[in-house]
Protein backbone atom coordinates (compact mmCIF):
# COMPACT_ATOMS: atom_id res chain seq x y z
CA UNK A 1 0.00 0.00 0.00
CA UNK A 2 1.23 3.72 -1.04
CA UNK A 3 2.05 5.51 2.21
CA UNK A 4 3.36 9.44 1.73
CA UNK A 5 6.09 10.93 2.92
CA UNK A 6 6.65 12.85 5.71
CA UNK A 7 7.84 15.66 3.81
CA UNK A 8 5.37 15.10 0.60
CA UNK A 9 2.88 17.01 -0.04
CA UNK A 10 -0.81 16.26 0.37
CA UNK A 11 -3.99 16.54 -1.49
CA UNK A 12 -5.26 20.20 -0.28
CA UNK A 13 -8.92 19.65 -2.37
CA UNK A 14 -10.59 17.19 -0.08
CA UNK A 15 -13.98 18.03 -1.45
CA UNK A 16 -15.69 15.03 -3.05
CA UNK A 17 -17.59 17.46 -5.11
CA UNK A 18 -14.26 19.07 -6.71
CA UNK A 19 -13.08 15.99 -8.00
CA UNK A 20 -13.21 14.19 -10.79
CA UNK A 21 -16.08 11.85 -11.60
CA UNK A 22 -16.54 8.25 -11.93
CA UNK A 23 -17.05 7.20 -7.99
CA UNK A 24 -13.43 7.67 -7.21
CA UNK A 25 -13.59 10.60 -4.24
CA UNK A 26 -10.02 10.91 -3.67
CA UNK A 27 -9.83 11.45 -0.15
CA UNK A 28 -7.92 9.93 2.20
CA UNK A 29 -8.60 8.63 5.95
CA UNK A 30 -5.56 7.82 8.47
CA UNK A 31 -6.33 4.73 9.81
CA UNK A 32 -3.79 3.34 12.15
CA UNK A 33 -0.99 5.33 10.70
CA UNK A 34 -1.30 4.39 7.39
CA UNK A 35 -3.04 6.57 4.75
CA UNK A 36 -6.59 4.95 3.43
CA UNK A 37 -7.71 5.96 -0.20
CA UNK A 38 -11.67 6.35 0.24
CA UNK A 39 -14.03 4.33 -2.40
CA UNK A 40 -17.11 6.42 -3.66
CA UNK A 41 -18.47 3.36 -4.67
CA UNK A 42 -22.00 2.06 -2.81
CA UNK A 43 -20.89 -1.88 -3.59
CA UNK A 44 -19.03 -3.38 -0.58
CA UNK A 45 -15.84 -5.50 -1.44
CA UNK A 46 -15.69 -8.80 0.76
CA UNK A 47 -12.78 -10.98 1.38
CA UNK A 48 -14.59 -14.25 -0.52
CA UNK A 49 -14.82 -13.32 -4.03
CA UNK A 50 -17.45 -15.98 -4.31
CA UNK A 51 -19.81 -14.82 -1.67
CA UNK A 52 -22.77 -12.26 -2.03
CA UNK A 53 -24.41 -11.56 1.59
CA UNK A 54 -28.32 -12.51 0.64
CA UNK A 55 -29.88 -8.82 1.10
CA UNK A 56 -27.76 -7.87 -2.03
CA UNK A 57 -28.27 -10.61 -4.10
CA UNK A 58 -30.29 -9.75 -7.17
CA UNK A 59 -30.08 -13.73 -8.99
CA UNK A 60 -32.69 -15.95 -7.74
CA UNK A 61 -31.51 -18.76 -5.56
CA UNK A 62 -31.08 -22.47 -7.14
CA UNK A 63 -32.41 -24.60 -4.43
CA UNK A 64 -32.88 -28.26 -5.52
CA UNK A 65 -36.28 -29.22 -4.43
CA UNK A 66 -37.42 -32.92 -5.12
CA UNK A 67 -40.61 -33.21 -7.17
CA UNK A 68 -44.00 -34.28 -5.33
CA UNK A 69 -45.05 -37.68 -5.24
CA UNK A 70 -48.14 -38.29 -6.72
CA UNK A 71 -50.33 -39.81 -3.79
CA UNK A 72 -51.15 -43.63 -3.86
CA UNK A 73 -54.10 -45.39 -4.25
CA UNK A 74 -55.74 -47.63 -1.67
CA UNK A 75 -55.29 -51.03 -2.46
CA UNK A 76 -58.43 -53.34 -3.00
CA UNK A 77 -59.08 -55.84 0.05
CA UNK A 78 -59.26 -59.17 -1.32
CA UNK A 79 -60.79 -61.77 0.66
CA UNK A 80 -59.17 -64.44 2.43
CA UNK A 81 -60.60 -68.05 2.86
CA UNK A 82 -60.26 -69.61 6.17
CA UNK A 83 -56.86 -72.19 4.78
CA UNK A 84 -55.18 -69.09 4.24
CA UNK A 85 -55.07 -68.49 8.57
CA UNK A 86 -54.57 -71.88 8.72
CA UNK A 87 -51.39 -72.26 7.00
CA UNK A 88 -50.72 -68.75 8.87
CA UNK A 89 -50.46 -70.49 11.90
CA UNK A 90 -48.23 -73.27 10.69
CA UNK A 91 -45.90 -71.29 9.80
CA UNK A 92 -45.94 -69.37 13.38
CA UNK A 93 -45.42 -72.80 15.09
CA UNK A 94 -42.62 -73.88 12.75
CA UNK A 95 -40.18 -70.38 13.14
CA UNK A 96 -41.15 -70.79 17.01
CA UNK A 97 -39.55 -74.28 17.28
CA UNK A 98 -36.30 -73.51 15.27
CA UNK A 99 -36.05 -70.79 17.01
CA UNK A 100 -35.83 -72.66 20.44
CA UNK A 101 -33.82 -75.30 18.68
CA UNK A 102 -31.36 -72.86 17.96
CA UNK A 103 -31.19 -71.31 21.21
CA UNK A 104 -30.49 -74.76 22.76
CA UNK A 105 -27.48 -75.60 20.45
CA UNK A 106 -26.12 -72.58 20.85
CA UNK A 107 -26.10 -72.82 24.78
CA UNK A 108 -24.16 -75.84 24.26
CA UNK A 109 -21.84 -74.87 21.73
CA UNK A 110 -20.85 -71.90 24.19
CA UNK A 111 -20.02 -73.90 27.41
CA UNK A 112 -17.82 -76.54 24.71
CA UNK A 113 -15.99 -72.84 23.58
CA UNK A 114 -15.29 -71.75 26.81
CA UNK A 115 -13.53 -75.00 28.48
CA UNK A 116 -11.15 -75.03 25.70
CA UNK A 117 -10.67 -71.47 26.21
CA UNK A 118 -9.95 -72.34 29.87
CA UNK A 119 -7.93 -75.37 29.22
CA UNK A 120 -5.74 -73.19 26.82
CA UNK A 121 -4.95 -70.40 29.13
CA UNK A 122 -3.85 -73.06 31.55
CA UNK A 123 -1.47 -74.52 29.30
CA UNK A 124 -0.38 -71.09 28.35
CA UNK A 125 0.59 -70.04 32.09
CA UNK A 126 2.61 -73.23 32.41
CA UNK A 127 4.88 -72.90 29.56
CA UNK A 128 5.66 -69.41 30.67
CA UNK A 129 6.44 -70.42 34.03
CA UNK A 130 8.51 -73.13 32.62
CA UNK A 131 10.75 -70.43 29.85
CA UNK A 132 10.97 -68.10 33.11
CA UNK A 133 12.75 -70.71 35.16
CA UNK A 134 15.39 -72.08 32.26
CA UNK A 135 15.80 -68.64 29.85
CA UNK A 136 18.97 -66.88 31.01
CA UNK A 137 19.56 -64.77 28.47
CA UNK A 138 19.13 -61.25 29.08
CA UNK A 139 17.59 -58.35 27.24
CA UNK A 140 19.29 -56.35 24.81
CA UNK A 141 20.86 -53.03 26.10
CA UNK A 142 21.33 -50.04 23.99
CA UNK A 143 24.68 -48.76 23.22
CA UNK A 144 23.97 -45.69 22.01
CA UNK A 145 25.14 -43.04 23.50
CA UNK A 146 22.46 -40.30 24.94
CA UNK A 147 22.76 -36.73 23.03
CA UNK A 148 24.25 -33.83 25.09
CA UNK A 149 21.77 -30.68 24.71
CA UNK A 150 23.19 -28.18 22.97
CA UNK A 151 24.15 -25.85 25.91
CA UNK A 152 25.96 -28.23 27.40
CA UNK A 153 27.91 -28.66 24.11
CA UNK A 154 28.45 -25.01 23.54
CA UNK A 155 29.95 -24.79 27.55
CA UNK A 156 31.96 -27.24 26.84
CA UNK A 157 33.18 -25.67 23.46
CA UNK A 158 34.04 -22.57 25.36
CA UNK A 159 36.89 -24.23 26.98
CA UNK A 160 37.86 -25.76 24.03
CA UNK A 161 37.82 -23.47 21.34
CA UNK A 162 40.48 -20.53 20.96
CA UNK A 163 40.80 -17.65 18.42
CA UNK A 164 43.81 -17.06 16.28
CA UNK A 165 45.40 -14.37 15.32
CA UNK A 166 48.33 -12.91 12.91
CA UNK A 167 49.09 -9.19 13.04
CA UNK A 168 50.20 -8.99 9.17
CA UNK A 169 52.42 -6.09 8.06
CA UNK A 170 52.77 -4.59 4.61
CA UNK A 171 53.50 -1.83 2.34
CA UNK A 172 50.62 0.05 0.55
CA UNK A 173 50.90 1.50 -3.06
CA UNK A 174 51.97 4.93 -1.56
CA UNK A 175 54.82 3.33 -0.04
CA UNK A 176 53.52 3.41 3.42
CA UNK A 177 53.59 0.99 6.27
CA UNK A 178 50.71 -0.79 6.95
CA UNK A 179 49.14 -3.80 9.22
CA UNK A 180 46.09 -5.52 9.31
CA UNK A 181 44.78 -8.23 11.18
CA UNK A 182 44.47 -12.04 10.28
CA UNK A 183 41.77 -13.62 12.13
CA UNK A 184 40.56 -17.31 12.60
CA UNK A 185 39.99 -20.45 14.89
CA UNK A 186 41.15 -23.36 16.70
CA UNK A 187 40.65 -26.32 18.85
CA UNK A 188 43.09 -27.49 22.12
CA UNK A 189 43.79 -31.05 21.35
CA UNK A 190 46.29 -32.04 23.97
CA UNK A 191 46.45 -30.54 27.75
CA UNK A 192 49.67 -29.00 27.18
CA UNK A 193 48.55 -26.67 24.27
CA UNK A 194 48.93 -28.62 21.11
CA UNK A 195 46.09 -26.54 18.82
CA UNK A 196 45.13 -28.02 15.68
CA UNK A 197 43.38 -25.88 12.80
CA UNK A 198 43.83 -24.79 9.30
CA UNK A 199 47.05 -23.75 7.34
CA UNK A 200 45.17 -21.18 5.58
CA UNK A 201 44.76 -19.26 8.97
CA UNK A 202 48.47 -19.34 9.56
CA UNK A 203 49.00 -18.90 6.01
CA UNK A 204 50.53 -15.38 6.33
CA UNK A 205 52.23 -15.62 9.99
CA UNK A 206 54.44 -19.30 7.79
CA UNK A 207 55.43 -17.40 5.10
CA UNK A 208 56.43 -13.97 6.39
CA UNK A 209 57.43 -15.19 9.51
CA UNK A 210 54.80 -13.37 11.56
CA UNK A 211 53.63 -13.61 15.20
CA UNK A 212 50.30 -15.58 16.48
CA UNK A 213 48.37 -14.95 18.95
CA UNK A 214 45.64 -17.60 20.58
CA UNK A 215 43.46 -16.24 22.90
CA UNK A 216 40.82 -18.87 25.29
CA UNK A 217 37.59 -18.11 26.08
CA UNK A 218 38.54 -16.33 29.78
CA UNK A 219 40.39 -13.52 27.59
CA UNK A 220 44.38 -15.16 28.06
CA UNK A 221 46.30 -14.90 25.26
CA UNK A 222 49.44 -16.77 24.50
CA UNK A 223 52.15 -16.50 21.62
CA UNK A 224 52.28 -19.77 19.30
CA UNK A 225 54.86 -21.67 17.56
CA UNK A 226 54.22 -23.51 14.67
CA UNK A 227 54.93 -26.75 15.26
CA UNK A 228 53.85 -28.13 11.65
CA UNK A 229 51.45 -27.37 8.85
CA UNK A 230 50.04 -29.46 5.57
CA UNK A 231 49.12 -27.32 3.09
CA UNK A 232 47.60 -29.63 0.06
CA UNK A 233 45.56 -30.85 2.88
CA UNK A 234 44.94 -27.12 4.81
CA UNK A 235 45.91 -28.39 7.95
CA UNK A 236 48.78 -26.94 10.57
CA UNK A 237 49.39 -27.83 14.18
CA UNK A 238 50.24 -24.56 17.09
CA UNK A 239 51.85 -25.00 20.26
CA UNK A 240 51.20 -22.52 23.63
CA UNK A 241 53.16 -23.18 26.37
CA UNK A 242 50.32 -23.69 28.99
CA UNK A 243 49.28 -26.66 30.86
CA UNK A 244 46.31 -27.93 32.20
CA UNK A 245 43.82 -27.25 29.35
CA UNK A 246 40.92 -28.57 27.98
CA UNK A 247 40.97 -31.00 24.49
CA UNK A 248 38.27 -31.71 22.44
CA UNK A 249 37.93 -35.70 22.31
CA UNK A 250 37.74 -37.01 18.79
CA UNK A 251 34.68 -38.58 17.26
CA UNK A 252 34.34 -41.20 14.19
CA UNK A 253 34.10 -39.19 11.26
CA UNK A 254 33.82 -42.42 9.13
CA UNK A 255 30.40 -43.17 11.04
CA UNK A 256 28.79 -39.51 9.81
CA UNK A 257 25.53 -39.82 7.89
CA UNK A 258 23.84 -37.25 6.15
CA UNK A 259 21.29 -35.62 8.08
CA UNK A 260 23.18 -35.70 11.56
CA UNK A 261 23.29 -32.66 13.76
CA UNK A 262 25.99 -30.91 13.73
CA UNK A 263 27.53 -27.75 15.83
CA UNK A 264 29.82 -25.44 14.50
CA UNK A 265 32.29 -23.13 17.07
CA UNK A 266 34.26 -20.27 16.18
CA UNK A 267 35.24 -16.67 15.91
CA UNK A 268 33.00 -15.50 12.85
CA UNK A 269 34.49 -12.06 11.21
CA UNK A 270 36.99 -12.42 13.63
CA UNK A 271 35.34 -10.28 16.31
CA UNK A 272 32.24 -12.34 17.42
CA UNK A 273 34.43 -14.38 19.30
CA UNK A 274 33.15 -18.47 20.49
CA UNK A 275 29.65 -18.23 18.08
CA UNK A 276 27.76 -21.80 17.92
CA UNK A 277 25.88 -22.07 14.43
CA UNK A 278 23.93 -25.60 14.56
CA UNK A 279 23.00 -27.79 11.24
CA UNK A 280 23.02 -30.72 9.99
CA UNK A 281 25.88 -32.90 7.70
CA UNK A 282 24.19 -31.78 4.01
CA UNK A 283 26.64 -34.68 1.90
CA UNK A 284 29.61 -36.68 2.30
CA UNK A 285 32.91 -37.23 0.07
CA UNK A 286 32.92 -33.47 -1.55
CA UNK A 287 36.41 -32.53 -3.55
CA UNK A 288 36.51 -29.12 -2.40
CA UNK A 289 39.31 -26.99 -3.98
CA UNK A 290 39.96 -23.92 -1.25
CA UNK A 291 41.57 -21.51 -3.23
CA UNK A 292 42.73 -21.37 -7.26
CA UNK A 293 45.75 -23.74 -7.99
CA UNK A 294 45.57 -25.47 -4.95
CA UNK A 295 44.15 -29.44 -5.18
CA UNK A 296 40.95 -30.38 -3.88
CA UNK A 297 40.01 -32.35 -0.43
CA UNK A 298 38.01 -34.43 0.91
CA UNK A 299 35.07 -32.87 2.70
CA UNK A 300 31.95 -32.97 4.25
CA UNK A 301 29.31 -30.66 3.82
CA UNK A 302 26.93 -28.67 6.14
CA UNK A 303 24.44 -26.25 6.23
CA UNK A 304 25.43 -24.48 9.82
CA UNK A 305 26.40 -21.12 8.94
CA UNK A 306 29.87 -20.40 8.21
CA UNK A 307 31.91 -16.92 7.52
CA UNK A 308 35.29 -16.05 7.31
CA UNK A 309 36.72 -16.38 10.94
CA UNK A 310 35.15 -20.02 11.64
CA UNK A 311 37.98 -21.19 9.45
CA UNK A 312 40.44 -23.76 11.60
CA UNK A 313 37.12 -23.93 13.84
CA UNK A 314 35.62 -27.98 15.24
CA UNK A 315 32.31 -29.16 13.86
CA UNK A 316 30.95 -31.15 17.14
CA UNK A 317 28.77 -33.57 16.37
CA UNK A 318 25.32 -34.90 18.89
CA UNK A 319 27.75 -35.85 21.34
CA UNK A 320 29.94 -33.50 22.23
CA UNK A 321 32.53 -35.04 20.09
CA UNK A 322 34.71 -33.30 16.90
CA UNK A 323 33.96 -34.60 13.56
CA UNK A 324 35.40 -32.00 11.41
CA UNK A 325 37.67 -28.78 10.70
CA UNK A 326 35.57 -25.89 9.37
CA UNK A 327 37.06 -25.22 6.83
CA UNK A 328 35.34 -23.54 3.32
CA UNK A 329 32.31 -21.80 2.52
CA UNK A 330 30.36 -21.53 -0.68
CA UNK A 331 30.42 -17.65 -0.98
CA UNK A 332 28.64 -16.65 -3.98
CA UNK A 333 25.62 -13.65 -3.71
CA UNK A 334 22.36 -15.79 -2.61
CA UNK A 335 24.15 -18.54 -1.98
CA UNK A 336 23.52 -19.62 1.55
CA UNK A 337 24.03 -22.75 3.69
CA UNK A 338 27.04 -24.30 1.95
CA UNK A 339 29.85 -24.73 4.51
CA UNK A 340 32.48 -28.12 4.15
CA UNK A 341 34.88 -29.46 7.03
CA UNK A 342 37.50 -31.82 6.78
CA UNK A 343 36.81 -35.06 8.60
CA UNK A 344 38.67 -35.59 11.62
CA UNK A 345 39.86 -38.91 10.84
CA UNK A 346 42.20 -37.77 8.14
CA UNK A 347 43.11 -34.60 10.26
CA UNK A 348 44.02 -36.19 13.55
CA UNK A 349 46.31 -38.81 11.67
CA UNK A 350 48.28 -35.57 9.90
CA UNK A 351 48.20 -33.70 13.15
CA UNK A 352 49.74 -36.46 14.73
CA UNK A 353 52.58 -36.74 12.09
CA UNK A 354 52.84 -33.12 12.40
CA UNK A 355 53.46 -33.12 16.01
CA UNK A 356 55.95 -36.75 16.20
CA UNK A 357 57.71 -36.38 13.48
CA UNK A 358 57.55 -32.52 12.06
CA UNK A 359 55.48 -34.12 8.57
CA UNK A 360 53.22 -36.08 7.12
CA UNK A 361 54.74 -39.28 6.37
CA UNK A 362 53.54 -42.20 4.19
CA UNK A 363 52.66 -39.47 1.39
CA UNK A 364 53.63 -41.00 -2.16
CA UNK A 365 56.22 -39.09 -4.25
CA UNK A 366 57.56 -39.82 -7.83
CA UNK A 367 60.20 -37.86 -8.26
CA UNK A 368 59.63 -35.84 -11.32
CA UNK A 369 59.76 -32.11 -12.52
CA UNK A 370 56.51 -31.46 -14.78
CA UNK A 371 56.63 -28.48 -17.36
CA UNK A 372 53.07 -27.13 -16.71
CA UNK A 373 53.47 -24.75 -19.69
CA UNK A 374 52.48 -28.32 -22.03
CA UNK A 375 48.95 -27.99 -22.51
CA UNK A 376 46.19 -28.94 -25.65
CA UNK A 377 47.17 -26.04 -27.68
CA UNK A 378 50.55 -27.47 -27.94
CA UNK A 379 49.86 -31.58 -28.12
CA UNK A 380 47.84 -30.03 -31.32
CA UNK A 381 50.19 -28.25 -33.22
CA UNK A 382 53.30 -31.13 -32.27
CA UNK A 383 50.67 -33.90 -32.73
CA UNK A 384 51.11 -35.22 -29.20
CA UNK A 385 49.03 -36.52 -26.70
CA UNK A 386 47.57 -34.66 -24.15
CA UNK A 387 49.43 -35.34 -20.43
CA UNK A 388 51.90 -34.39 -17.97
CA UNK A 389 54.91 -32.90 -19.96
CA UNK A 390 58.39 -34.35 -17.43
CA UNK A 391 60.79 -31.71 -17.80
CA UNK A 392 63.43 -33.52 -15.58
CA UNK A 393 64.00 -36.91 -13.37
CA UNK A 394 65.39 -36.60 -9.67
CA UNK A 395 68.26 -38.91 -9.71
CA UNK A 396 67.97 -42.12 -7.44
CA UNK A 397 64.20 -41.32 -7.42
CA UNK A 398 61.32 -44.24 -8.44
CA UNK A 399 60.60 -42.68 -11.59
CA UNK A 400 64.28 -43.16 -12.72
CA UNK A 401 64.13 -46.49 -11.33
CA UNK A 402 61.33 -47.32 -13.39
CA UNK A 403 62.60 -45.37 -16.42
CA UNK A 404 60.66 -42.61 -16.88
CA UNK A 405 63.29 -39.86 -19.19
CA UNK A 406 62.86 -36.06 -19.93
CA UNK A 407 60.63 -35.65 -22.47
CA UNK A 408 57.89 -38.04 -21.77
CA UNK A 409 54.25 -37.57 -21.74
CA UNK A 410 52.63 -39.25 -19.13
CA UNK A 411 48.40 -39.80 -20.10
CA UNK A 412 47.51 -42.16 -17.46
CA UNK A 413 48.64 -43.28 -13.96
CA UNK A 414 46.48 -46.23 -12.61
CA UNK A 415 42.83 -45.89 -13.62
CA UNK A 416 42.98 -41.87 -13.57
CA UNK A 417 43.84 -40.58 -16.94
CA UNK A 418 46.56 -37.31 -16.57
CA UNK A 419 45.92 -34.58 -18.36
CA UNK A 420 48.42 -32.39 -16.76
CA UNK A 421 50.24 -31.32 -13.89
CA UNK A 422 47.22 -31.08 -11.56
CA UNK A 423 45.97 -34.33 -12.67
CA UNK A 424 48.84 -36.12 -12.11
CA UNK A 425 49.30 -34.50 -8.57
CA UNK A 426 46.14 -35.23 -7.58
CA UNK A 427 46.09 -39.06 -8.84
CA UNK A 428 49.62 -39.69 -7.02
CA UNK A 429 47.46 -38.39 -3.56
CA UNK A 430 45.81 -41.59 -4.12
CA UNK A 431 48.90 -43.90 -2.87
CA UNK A 432 50.84 -44.21 -0.27
CA UNK A 433 54.77 -45.14 0.30
CA UNK A 434 55.56 -48.36 -0.97
CA UNK A 435 52.46 -48.62 -3.31
CA UNK A 436 53.48 -49.76 -7.08
CA UNK A 437 51.31 -48.65 -10.09
CA UNK A 438 51.37 -48.82 -13.89
CA UNK A 439 51.83 -46.14 -15.87
CA UNK A 440 51.43 -44.84 -19.36
CA UNK A 441 53.50 -42.45 -21.37
CA UNK A 442 53.97 -41.62 -24.69
CA UNK A 443 57.75 -41.04 -26.19
CA UNK A 444 59.08 -41.14 -29.60
CA UNK A 445 55.73 -41.56 -31.34
CA UNK A 446 54.86 -44.63 -29.44
CA UNK A 447 53.07 -45.39 -25.64
CA UNK A 448 54.83 -47.56 -23.16
CA UNK A 449 53.78 -49.07 -19.87
CA UNK A 450 55.93 -48.97 -17.00
CA UNK A 451 55.44 -50.13 -13.24
CA UNK A 452 56.67 -47.36 -10.80
CA UNK A 453 56.99 -48.18 -6.92
CA UNK A 454 56.32 -44.73 -5.28
CA UNK A 455 58.71 -43.21 -2.42
CA UNK A 456 58.35 -41.37 0.72
CA UNK A 457 57.60 -37.46 0.03
CA UNK A 458 59.44 -35.66 2.66
CA UNK A 459 59.35 -31.99 3.50
CA UNK A 460 61.69 -30.66 0.58
CA UNK A 461 60.19 -32.26 -2.25
CA UNK A 462 58.25 -29.81 -3.97
CA UNK A 463 57.42 -31.89 -7.10
CA UNK A 464 55.41 -35.17 -7.70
Amino acid sequence: MYEPADNEQKNENTNPEQQSSGGYSGDTDRVNGEYHYKNGYTQKIYSDAHYVPENENTVPPRYYTPPEKPAKAPKEKKPHGKWVKALCLCLVCALLGGVCGAGIMAGSMNSRIAAVEEKLEEQAKETLSIGSQTSSTPAPVSTTTAAKPIAAIYDQACNEVVGITTEVTYTNFFGQTSSSAVSGSGFIVSPDGYILTNYHVIEYAYKGNYAITVMLHDGTRYEASIVGVEDCNDIAVLKIDASGLDPVTFGDSDKLSVGDDVYAVGNPLGELEFSMTTGHVSALDRLITTEDGSEAINMFQIDAAVNSGNSGGPVYNANGEVVGIVTAKYSDTGVEGLGFAIPINDAAKIANDLITKGYVTGKAYMGVSIDERYNSMYSQYYNMPIGAFVKSVESGSCAESAGIQAGDIITRLGDVEITGYSDLKQAIKQYSAGDSAELELYRAGESRTLTVTFDEAVPDSANP
